[in-house]
Formats: C-alpha cells, sequence, structure tokens
C-alpha cells in the first residue's frame, strides 16, 4: 500500500474520556446483584437495567463463560537490609515462575538490586508458626518486574503468603482507602476455585448463588475457564500509538471438555455469554481462525482493539474501565467503538459507578 494511501494509526488519546473522580466506587454495591448495568445492543437504544435482571436479558441455550480464579493476597510490605541499611519495601506479587519464585513490581524500584534479601511482614514478628517470609532477588527485568525466590516453597509458601499478605486493591481504590476484612470476601467472586490471580477478575463479582441458580434453571449453561490475572492489568499504556503497546502475558487454562461444550452450545444456537474481559481475552485465544475452540493451557498476551474479528464470544458482560485502557479498547472493538463511546458518556451521565467495585454493562457483539 502506498503510504500516503495508508491508514492512519490508533491513538491512545482516541480511546481518552473525563470521568469525575466521584464516579469511582470505593466498596461494591449490597447485595451484589443490586448492581445497575447498562444492556448495549446494536442499532438500539440504551436500556438501563440491574444485574438480577440478567435473567430476562439471556435465553435457554446460553453458556455463561466465567473465570474461576481466585485472588490471593498478594501484596506484601516489608524491609529491605543492606550493609545495616534499611529500607521499607512493598511488593505486589504478579506471575508465578515456579513453586518458590514470583515475578513482582516492587517500590522503591530503583533501590532494589539483584542478590538483595527481602524480610516480608513486621520486623521480629514470630508469632507466624511458618516464622519470616524471606526472599531474594534473582533478577531484575527491563519492565521494572523483579524476580523474588522465596525460601518457603509450594503449600508452605501460599500458606505463609495468605498469613502475611493483603488483598491487592487496584490502585484508584487503595489511594483512597486501606484494605481490610471485608474486601478479602468483596474482592472475590462466589465462583472463585483456583488460587493464582492477583486482581479480580471483576465482572463476576456481580453475582450470587440466587442468580446463578435462576440461570441454571432457565436452561442458561455454566462453565468455567482460569485465566490468572497479573499486576500488569494495572499498568497504563503509555505509548500514543496503540500498535506499539505490548501486553503483559497471562496463564490461562480452558478444558477440553469446556471447548466441547462450547462448540456444541453454539451449533446448537447458543450464544457464549462472556463474563468478563479475562474470560472472553482467553476464550479469543483458544479460538482458531476457523472459529472453533480448542484447549488450551499456555500464557496469551492477546491485545484485542477495533478491527479485530471475534472468533468465540458473543455477549461480554463487564464493568465500566478505565479512560486510554486497553479494556475500554477491547469493549470499543466488541460493541462498536461509537457505541461504546456514547455508553460511557451515557453512564457518566446518569450516576453509573466505574471500576472494579463499579457497575456492570451487557454488551451485545456488533457484528
Amino acid at each position: 500500500m502506498d503510504a500516503d494511501l495508508a491508514p492512519n494509526p490508533m491513538l491512545l488519546s482516541d480511546f481518552d474520556f473525563d470521568l469525575p473522580d466521584d464516579r469511582i466506587a470505593l466498596r461494591p454495591a449490597n447485595p451484589r446483584d443490586a448492581a445497575r448495568m447498562l444492556v448495549v445492543r446494536p442499532d438500539e437504544p440504551l436500556s438501563d437495567r440491574i444485574v438480577a435482571d440478567l435473567p430476562s436479558l439471556l435465553r435457554a441455550g446460553d453458556v455463561l463463560v466465567v473465570n474461576d480464579t481466585r485472588v490471593i493476597p498478594a501484596r506484601l510490605f516489608g524491609t529491605r537490609t543492606r550493609d545495616e541499611r534499611v529500607v521499607a519495601v512493598e511488593a505486589t506479587l504478579h506471575r508465578r515462575l515456579s513453586p518458590s519464585s514470583w515475578t513482582a513490581f516492587m517500590r522503591p524500584g530503583k533501590r532494589l538490586h539483584v542478590g538483595d534479601r527481602v524480610q516480608f511482614g513486621e520486623r521480629d514478628d514470630r508469632a507466624c508458626l511458618l516464622g519470616a517470609l524471606d526472599a531474594t532477588i534473582t533478577a531484575k527485568g527491563e519492565g521494572g518486574e523483579l524476580t523474588l525466590a522465596f525460601d518457603y516453597s509450594g503449600p508452605d509458601l501460599d500458606a505463609a503468603i495468605a498469613e502475611r499478605g493483603l488483598m491487592p486493591l487496584p490502585p484508584y481504590i487503595a489511594a483512597k482507602r486501606g484494605e481490610d476484612e471485608r474486601d478479602r470476601a468483596d474482592y472475590q467472586t462466589v465462583y472463585a476455585r483456583e488460587d493464582g490471580s492477583v486482581a479480580a477478575p471483576t465482572a463476576g463479582l456481580h453475582f450470587t448463588p440466587d442468580l446463578l441458580a435462576r440461570l441454571k434453571a432457565m436452561g442458561v449453561g455454566f462453565q468455567s475457564v482460569t485465566l490468572h490475572v497479573g499486576a500488569g492489568t494495572f499498568l497504563p499504556v503509555k505509548t500514543d500509538v496503540v500498535a506499539d503497546h505490548h501486553m503483559h502475558a497471562e496463564y490461562g487454562e480452558v478444558t477440553a471438555a469446556t471447548a466441547e461444550a462450547l462448540n456444541a452450545a453454539r451449533a446448537a444456537g447458543g450464544r457464549i455469554v462472556c463474563v468478563g474481559t479475562t474470560s472472553l481475552r482467553l476464550l479469543e485465544s483458544a479460538a482458531g481462525e476457523d472459529d472453533v475452540i480448542r484447549p488450551f493451557a499456555a500464557e496469551t498476551s492477546i491485545f484485542i482493539t477495533p478491527g479485530y474479528r471475534f472468533r468465540a464470544a458473543d455477549v461480554l458482560m463487564t464493568n465500566f474501565h478505565l479512560p486510554k485502557s486497553t479494556l475500554f479498547m477491547l469493549v470499543c472493538a466488541f460493541a462498536g467503538e461509537r457505541a461504546m463511546k456514547a455508553a460511557y458518556v451515557h453512564a457518566i451521565e446518569t450516576g453509573y459507578r466505574f471500576y472494579s467495585y463499579g457497575d456492570s454493562s451487557l454488551l451485545f457483539r456488533a457484528a
């Protein structure tokens, strides 16, 4: 193609919008399914509903696909001692590399070096039966991630992290209030099963056992996939040209039984309803050019922007996302850029609550 005729690249500024600070939710709705839900259908007016209305918006034969990952208390505080100089440190675990090692985003990153020893928890606190949670920094990545090799391994390490860690609330919540005991339950889906995430798949936070039972009773199917959400989900896009952004990789699994069930449901006329962008990104990673979903057990760094052809997802339930974020780009790709920008204007003007503890939207694929 002639350079003069090449389309203009998508810019980060194309996905910006003004969000009043008071739209950021600091606590979830109670009960969970009382949250508001904005329904976006192609070429139809926007519809203001609540999550409890979901059964009336789906039909028998549809299949909900949820991410059953479980959030671990991955935010750790401690100290680094070097040459008798003590520095307070904070770590957010990002991705597990082995039974005893994790990558992590740490502060103050520039003052930490390979070989440093870090002790997490209160200094000289031996009340925990497992003792201190100590680690050695063994690598420092170009993206600012450090690798921590812990003295514990496997279940012992998991127990020590659970004892000393805090729930890793998103920065836009943590900046306004501290984590507390309520978050241990609030920041976890009712169907969470597989430990490994350091951020919740927040679309699923709206479900209650009663809502799930009502959906199943009307003939809506239910399938689980697992994608462990890393701390990279909170990192801002730093490139002006969208195509220059590189996504962090996250590990996900779609079993053979789940892939078979989803393919069969679509063949029978059912729709795949992804609960959250994590479920959607994983299914799109598992689907081939022939639109067939296959078993998947690998890392994915799929980056979905307007122009992407969806192969698996028909409907997406998701919260409201940050300006200039990869997730806002994803919903624009799914439901149409013009439709989603109009939906977000409506949501802001009518008081919808944004981000992890905020309200929901139900998006029907544009094409």
